[in-house]
């Protein structure tokens, strides 16, 4: 148990038998009556975000996560596989945790997985990853209605835009928050 000023960005609370992550926290002190924590919190599970304030001083669950660096072995059709670095245990993730971030996995790549209870609540990438442009127009000089950028197709299979000079076979740097081209990896 801690209280609401023991929030901090990051954590994960237990209301009411969901588990809720703190996104974003203020402490404010209103001129008449007592203090309040505001805060943003994200639905582990579904990713819904809420508002909500708290009294000062009120105690809430924080819920126990267990973040392990894990590695992606392969996706077997139905599910997705890490493997624990430390004890070498497989586990398979369901492609509704994986969600977007299946568009960022290749095969041995480290992740940090999430847990609560032995429930897979998450994945998290890095913030960037190097992947290889498998397939994209070539760019004409001069053509600028797209604003200077085309959709290319990644090594995982998905698309992302890309200046006009990326050609086939170069590989890239990609945010893994957004999907935006961060540049050329030499």
């Amino acid at each position: 148990m801690a209280t609401t000023n023991d929030l901090k960005n990051g954590m994960v609370l237990n209301l009411d038998g969901q588990l809720w992550q703190v996104i974003w926290f203020q402490h404010h002190k209103p001129g008449k009556g007592g203090a309040v924590v505001r805060s943003k919190l994200k639905n582990v599970e579904s990713g819904k975000t809420v508002d909500k304030t708290f009294n000062a001083d009120v105690k809430v669950e924080v819920a126990s996560v267990d973040k392990r660096n894990m590695q992606y072995l392969y996706n077997d059709g139905t599910s997705y596989v890490f493997m624990d670095t430390d004890s070498y245990d497989q586990v398979e993730i369901a492609p509704e945790i994986v969600g977007d971030a299946k568009n960022f996995l290749l095969e041995n790549q480290e992740a940090l997985v999430a847990s609560n209870d032995g429930r897979v609540l998450y994945i998290e990438l890095p913030a960037s990853v190097e992947l290889e442009v498998t397939y994209t127009e070539p760019g004409l000089q001069g053509d600028r209605s797209t604003g200077g950028t085309k959709p290319a197709t990644v090594e995982t299979g998905a698309t992302v835009m890309v200046p006009l000079f990326i050609t086939n076979g170069e590989k890239i740097k990609v945010d893994t928050r957004d999907s935006s081209y961060l540049g050329r990896v030499n």
